[in-house]
């Protein structure tokens, strides 16, 4: 059994590198697999997302991971490039439905327990990518959320 494990953007994977030279050797149909991992990834054009293709005899078995929490945000926000060196300016705004979006998506990635706490660790995010959440700052908003004024909003 062969392991191949790429990151390739989302609906755009070709033949080319990372793909092709990692499965060449192996004595797979390339563009067959190059064509089942860009339907796989297709809902994540624009993102870099992680590829695991497991190769055994005949079998080729795709499986497509999350996205990192911070380019899940920036797209869900139609952002280029968080702020990460200001620490007076924020870069753009979120709101918790966004997030709580975010979080459905992320969900096997998180170890949070419930919908509220995976929507409190992505606020977390949101501080170092300097956003405002709510037109709030993120740690004004955890503090909201640990208070229970958001508990209609983001229960699961």
């Amino acid at each position: 059994m062969d392991v191949v494990e790429v990151l390739v953007e989302g609906g755009k994977a070709n033949p080319g590198p990372p793909l092709g030279p990692a499965l060449g050797p192996l004595g797979v149909n390339i563009k067959q697999i190059v064509a089942q991992v860009n339907e796989k990834t297709k809902v994540y054009e624009g993102m870099s997302v992680p590829v695991k293709i497991t190769i055994a005899g005949n079998t080729v078995d795709i499986s497509v991971g999350v996205p990192p929490t911070a380019a899940l945000i920036k797209k869900e926000i139609g952002l280029d490039k968080a702020k990460t060196d200001s620490t007076t300016e924020y870069t753009g705004e979120i709101s918790l439905e966004q997030l709580k979006k975010v979080a459905a998506m992320k969900r096997e990635g998180i170890l949070a327990a419930s919908m509220k706490a995976a929507v409190k660790e992505l606020v977390g995010t949101c501080v170092s990518m300097r956003l405002k959440v709510e037109g709030k700052s993120p740690k004004e908003i955890q503090r909201e959320i640990d208070a229970g004024v958001y508990d209609g909003v983001i229960s699961e």
